[in-house]
């Protein structure tokens, strides 16, 4: 168990924080799935911009998993899919994974379609096709995460991904609505329903039965 890192909202927009984070990148903890990403990016090119795993979470130690949908602009702008983007969906989730108790080092944090899903600058829905690209991608990324004991599906298009994430990780799979501020502010009582999700997770996670 590591120690939990002191970091502030937004703290990914400072350059010399995400070239620190850029250093640690080959640490034991994250190494595998920073090759991960490389080889993803090898594989599909350069048009598909892949952002690395955040170091400062629990990377092959994580017992939990948070899938998103793809990632944002910010998280291709930091390199980093991570809570400490500067991004308001990023800033929620950071707030209520803090809201919740959530240690960094038991999460880890990714998305059924791992490269950005570019409309003219800003991210667009995923589409079934894309969903099931990113699908055959999370095969090859589940031996990588051999403590996982909950997923936690984030969002519409995360969860309609439920049954094949459930027959790969062979482990409980919770689903709850997207973060994001247009969620929150259109349904403010959504926020109770995602901290229920999550400590329902942690629980799980910390359960030695």
């Amino acid at each position: 168990m590591r120690p939990e890192p002191i970091t502030s909202i937004y703290s990914l927009r400072d350059p010399d924080e995400i070239r620190r984070r850029l250093e640690i990148l080959q640490a034991d903890h994250i190494a595998p799935l920073t090759g991960y990403v490389d080889h993803l990016r090898a594989s599909l090119g350069r048009k598909k911009q892949i952002p690395y795993f955040d170091p400062l979470d629990g990377g092959i130690n994580a017992s939990i998993l948070f899938l998103l949908e793809a990632p944002g602009p910010k998280a291709v702008e930091s390199g980093f899919v991570s809570r400490d983007n500067p991004d308001p969906t990023a800033r929620n989730m950071n707030q209520l994974l803090t809201i919740c108790g959530v240690p960094r080092w038991m999460t880890v944090l990714w998305n059924i379609v791992p490269w950005h899903v570019d409309r003219g600058g800003s991210l667009r829905p995923v589409n079934q096709e894309e969903i099931n690209a990113g699908l055959g991608h999370l095969k090859s990324l589940r031996p990588l995460l051999p403590n996982i004991r909950a997923v936690v599906l984030v969002g519409g298009k995360a969860r309609n991904a439920r049954p094949a994430v459930e027959a790969l990780f062979h482990t409980r799979v919770f689903t709850c609505p997207s973060p994001s501020q247009r969620v929150l502010n259109v349904w403010p009582e959504k926020r109770g329903e995602i901290i229920s999700v999550f400590r329902k997770a942690v629980r799980l996670s910390l359960d030695k039965d």
